[in-house]
């Protein structure tokens, strides 16, 4: 594949266990480009509320924690990185603790603002597909490039319990789609991918049709 040599970004966005994630990464790195998982940002920063014994809902207590904090991003091996105080959270990112609570601090909108900024300045070094809830609505409301990857519930449900997983989609859709600060939505725009019944490699070609569809110059493998 070839693509342009100015910086773009590619959103997708989508609710719980969708295929995001794996579409993100594989489609990355199909293209060439750095992959950006914006909610391990949201996750980063509940696991440090959370080792810091503050309530996710006290939002007093979590702004003022993001005052003293160094949150570090980078990149490795086209993934992208985030520490925080110099330390790597690892898998605890995957959390049952932090699964509980990372919505109460992703509608907390001075994280909201911070953790977009640091998204956003992935675009100075580096072409990106970036996943999350907000990346073409918010983060990137201007690139041409967006896909809302879905699933049945029923899939999604069971993709979570595979990995260990065991919080309702139902209930986390409900609290990404009804919070006031950048609530899940379709981007105007994007392009709906269900994802049900494609194995990783046909959601890949199906975003990639897509993506030619919206412009992006892709040459034919």
């Amino acid at each position: 594949m070839s693509a342009p040599h100015t910086h773009f970004a590619i959103a997708l966005d989508g609710p719980a266990a969708s295929g995001k994630s794996t579409l993100a990464k594989n489609l990355a790195a199909r293209l060439g480009l750095v992959m950006v998982n914006s909610g391990a940002m949201y996750r980063a920063v509940t696991w440090k509320a959370l080792k810091e014994n503050i309530s996710p809902s006290d939002n007093g207590a979590v702004v003022e924690m993001l005052g003293r904090i160094t949150i570090t991003t980078g990149v490795k091996e086209n993934l992208s990185t985030i520490e925080i105080d110099g330390e790597d959270p690892g898998d605890a990112l995957r959390s049952e603790e932090v699964n509980a609570n990372v919505s109460a601090i992703s509608a907390i909108p001075e994280v909201r603002v911070l953790l977009v900024n640091l998204q956003r300045d992935y675009l100075q070094g580096h072409s990106i597909v970036m996943e999350g809830r907000d990346i073409g609505s918010v983060v990137f409301p201007d690139t041409p490039y967006k896909i809302y990857v879905d699933a049945a519930e029923h899939v999604r449900a069971a993709r979570r319990s595979q990995v260990g997983e065991i919080d309702s989609v139902a209930a986390r859709d409900a609290a990404d789609s009804k919070r006031n600060t950048s609530p899940l939505v379709i981007a105007e725009g994007a392009t709906v991918l269900d994802t049900s019944d494609h194995t990783i490699e046909s959601g890949v070609d199906a975003a990639i049709d897509i993506l030619r569809q919206q412009g992006l110059p892709l040459s034919r493998p």
